[in-house]
């Protein structure tokens, strides 16, 4: 069940036809004008924001898109893609990267590279390292899940009887927005089955082929929704095509989140890796006397959702991606679960009575109604407390995200009021 089109919000959900192609179109306009703005102050090459027109990047033949849409920009990989796998992109080249003069030292190496499939800055910076529930994966871990007569990462409760299917709902995003808090909450719903890991298959591991992304997914029941949630899918480049190929009514949850708080938590969870990296002051601009921001750096980057939602109409109708209020699922998480509940057509199973607010880490937990264990809360990497950081630097972030939120508000017909929770602090 999709919510109705918010009133006030042309080309929300349920609105149909020409008004909403005239929205994705105006929306695609002011999104190339802003960056073109942005670009001209910036200076151009892959370090700096461009013209939206000017990225590389097309759609799959025959697959719908927008005529003004754009892609988000790939660093330099070559995309593997399964055997017999339509339209799939061969090696790309990205620009060399321009010199930045703002900066000295480690600060202009740390971070800076663009966006590519699988967020590959974490395996080509060494800025990320190996967190256990939070882009978590290994090889050794896949291979364990898509071993014979395993259970795909599932819980020790999964049953091994049943058949390993191809997920039909995906929880792509975002990033430091809430999506292991999600996972862990529809996990507990009994039609539902999730892997544990995250596969990273239509980012790191599609040339493995679905085979191959079919063995990692735990055996389900008919009737049982297979899922799995990898939020680097959300900003990466192919991932809508590919997953279009795999199945076009799969379903897509998006966790979004002021993104000025998951830029610094983010970099929070950066800096608990490595605690020399510079500061968060110091990566956030390209000039700071200027207050130009540096949307190259990942952790700014990604919390630009309408540009990355962009990519995805191109392939998905609004009505088959949900987004959720990471904000709102620490605040009223049984809401939240409802709404997920009803997108995946699913009896509203998960209800206030699983959630327990923990005061000392600030979030919910999950309890059993059934009996009196100890709620399950997530494990140390969430709830992390962050870095004091200059009030200017944050009034000039949501200065920069502000358009861009508006954009995001209007193209999916709904209001996260991140500038109204900003004013009221």
């Amino acid at each position: 069940m999709s919510p109705p089109a918010q009133p006030g919000v042309p080309g929300g959900r349920g609105s149909k036809g020409p008004p909403a192609r005239k929205l994705l179109c105006m929306c695609s306009l002011s999104l190339c004008l802003t960056y073109l703005c942005y670009s001209l102050m910036g200076g151009t090459g892959p370090a700096a924001l461009r013209s939206p027109a000017a990225l590389p990047g097309s759609a799959a033949p025959g697959a719908p898109r927008s005529p003004t849409a754009f892609p988000v920009t790939a660093a330099p990989r070559s995309a593997g893609s399964p055997p017999g796998s339509p339209g799939a992109p061969g090696p790309s080249a990205a620009p060399p990267r321009a010199s930045n003069g703002s900066r000295e030292g480690a600060a202009d190496t740390w971070l800076r590279t663009q966006l590519a499939p699988g967020e590959v800055i974490a395996a080509q910076s060494g800025a990320f390292e190996r967190d256990p529930q939070e882009s978590s994966t290994t090889d050794e871990e896949l291979s364990r899940a898509g071993s014979p007569g395993s259970r795909g990462g599932s819980s020790s409760t999964t049953p091994d009887y049943g058949e390993k299917r191809l997920p039909q709902a995906l929880i792509i995003g975002v990033k430091k927005g809430g999506t292991r808090a999600l996972l862990e909450a529809i996990r507990a719903h009994p039609d539902v089955r999730a892997v544990g890991t995250e596969p990273h298959f239509f980012d790191r591991n599609y040339e493995k082929g679905l085979e191959w992304y079919r063995n990692v997914m735990p055996k389900t029941l008919e009737g049982q929704i297979t899922m799995e949630k990898t939020p680097s899918y959300f900003v990466t480049n192919e991932a809508p095509r590919r997953i279009h190929s795999m199945a076009k009514d799969t379903k897509l949850i998006v966790v979004v989140r002021n993104p000025v708080t998951r830029a610094i938590s983010d970099y929070t969870q950066t800096l608990s890796k490595k605690p020399e990296i510079p500061t968060f002051e110091v990566l956030a601009f390209k000039n700071r006397t200027l207050g130009l921001i540096d949307a190259s750096w990942s952790a700014i980057r990604i919390g630009i959702y309408a540009l990355h939602l962009e990519n995805w109409l191109q392939y998905f109708p609004l009505s088959q991606i949900l987004f959720v209020s990471g904000e709102r699922l620490i605040t009223d998480p049984a809401g939240e679960m409802a709404k997920v509940q009803d997108f995946l057509g699913l009896k509203r199973i998960v209800t206030e009575k699983h959630f327990y607010f923990n005061k000392t880490k600030g979030f919910p937990c999950l309890k059993k109604p059934e009996d009196s264990s100890a709620p399950r809360c997530l494990g140390k990497s969430k709830g992390r407390t962050h870095p004091k950081i200059d009030p200017d630097v944050i009034h000039r972030l949501r200065k920069f995200y502000k358009p861009f939120n508006v954009m995001f508000y209007q193209m999916t017909g709904q209001d996260f009021q991140w500038e109204q929770e900003e004013s009221d602090k």
